[in-house]
């Protein structure tokens, strides 16, 4: 008799969200460490690299932080993957940007994710830089609501530097300060596992930590049952397994492209192809580019007036596309959904409308009710997210090529 099959687990996309410099690159590195996924010859090429370059507390980011770029500034500049299997899961780890110069990668690798890992600094100080206005912890929680992301985890990191050390008063401060702004944009935080965890030193990464015996652990409270938990590891675990739409016309967002076998493209140029297209299958409801989409918007934060003509940048899925507020259609009242007002000459910080958007380059979007993932979207302007909206009808362009053309055009091998 041969052996049993391994049991295959439930994949999921997990991204780490927040402001520069709260530790994700670490706190992750540390992760993946401490769950087997890094051999120790290899951290130790890092260490050594790391301590040359006077970094030496940067090992651990450096596992996911590759770019030369990256290892001098410190900083995350793109997305980065690993993958790291769990008790139930098999996760693939998305490291994203917290500096907001590059909150566009940000933005893609959130897309992908099925649930989010916000982290925060109780480092003096870094938490409240983080939460301040020109801060990323909230709009990088914003945005993962608003692209979808409706599972998150609240990860209190740098506790080995609050003072004093380890403290419980400093995690309850972050906590309560997080927890307002997430009830108010969307999320429960009854439903948010909160994990104090220090990245650099290992503390309640994967194993409960001695240094911090007031932390009884987490416990959360979801319409499908009750969950509880001591460390990072144990409230990943805990995730609802994402549920997907596999009875519907397919749509891959491209995130990059290369010249490898697998997932293949005849007929089309290598050039031809990048960021923010969209593949399908040509013979069932394939993907098109849209000649302009209706949506609902709500106005975040924008200095002055938004008029008809107004073109920001619009980032859904993994595309990046200028479209211009053709049509400002009705102003409505946020909560109860009434409109207050037909044919607004402006909008401003607050305001709620329906409006028309036509895209100034080629764009794949659909109707949040058919595909959610494509129907969400940031308008972004002035280095910062000035709307958010849900897309309610999509007009798209006529197919540019025969229905022949398209059956060679792509092929997925």
């Amino acid at each position: 008799m041969g052996e049993p099959e391994p049991v295959r687990k439930t994949h999921m996309n997990i991204v780490i969200i927040g402001h520069v410099d709260s530790g994700k690159s670490t706190t992750t590195g540390q992760l993946i460490y401490q769950c087997g996924g890094l051999e120790p010859r290899l951290l130790e090429k890092l260490e050594a690299a790391a301590s040359q370059a006077g970094k030496g507390s940067f090992k651990f980011a450096w596992v996911l932080d590759k770019l030369k770029a990256e290892r001098e500034r410190g900083i995350t500049i793109d997305i980065s993957l690993w993958r790291l299997h769990t008790r139930r899961f098999s996760l693939t780890i998305i490291d994203a940007p917290g500096h907001r110069d590059f909150i566009k990668n940000m933005l893609t690798g959130t897309s992908q994710a099925d649930a989010a890992v916000l982290m925060v600094s109780a480092a003096p100080g870094e938490f409240e830089a983080g939460v301040s206005r020109q801060g990323q912890t909230r709009e990088h929680a914003l945005l993962a609501y608003t692209l979808g992301v409706k599972q998150l985890l609240l990860c209190v990191n740098k506790m080995d530097l609050a003072e004093p050390p380890y403290s419980q008063r400093r995690f309850e401060e972050v906590v309560r300060g997080v927890s307002l702004y997430l009830r108010r944009i969307g999320y429960s935080p009854a439903a948010v596992p909160c994990v104090p965890v220090s990245g650099w030193t290992g503390e309640n990464v994967t194993l409960p930590s001695s240094k911090m015996p007031w932390f009884r652990g987490w416990k959360v409270k979801r319409k499908e049952g009750f969950g509880k938990g001591q460390t990072l590891l144990e409230a990943l675990d805990s995730l609802l397994p994402p549920v997907r739409p596999s009875n519907k016309p397919l749509r891959v967002p491209l995130q990059d492209v290369y010249k490898i076998g697998g997932f293949n493209v005849k007929n089309i140029a290598v050039k031809n192809l990048r960021r923010g297209h969209v593949a399908g299958n040509s013979r069932s409801d394939p993907p098109a580019a849209a000649a302009h989409f209706i949506a609902q918007v709500i106005i975040l934060n924008h200095p002055g007036f938004i008029k008809a003509g107004y073109s920001p940048v619009v980032d859904c899925h993994t595309a990046h596309v200028t479209c211009q507020f053709a049509e400002l259609f009705e102003k409505i009242d946020r909560r109860s959904g009434e409109k207050l007002e037909d044919n607004p000459s402006v909008l401003k910080s607050g305001d709620s409308a329906t409006v028309r958007l036509v895209p100034k380059k080629p764009l794949c979007v659909e109707r949040f009710f058919d595909y959610p993932p494509l129907g969400r979207f940031a308008a972004r302007d002035l280095k910062q997210t000035v709307a958010v909206g849900v897309i309610k009808s999509v007009e798209k362009k006529p197919a540019s090529i025969t229905r022949k053309q398209a059956q060679k055009a792509l092929l997925i091998k």
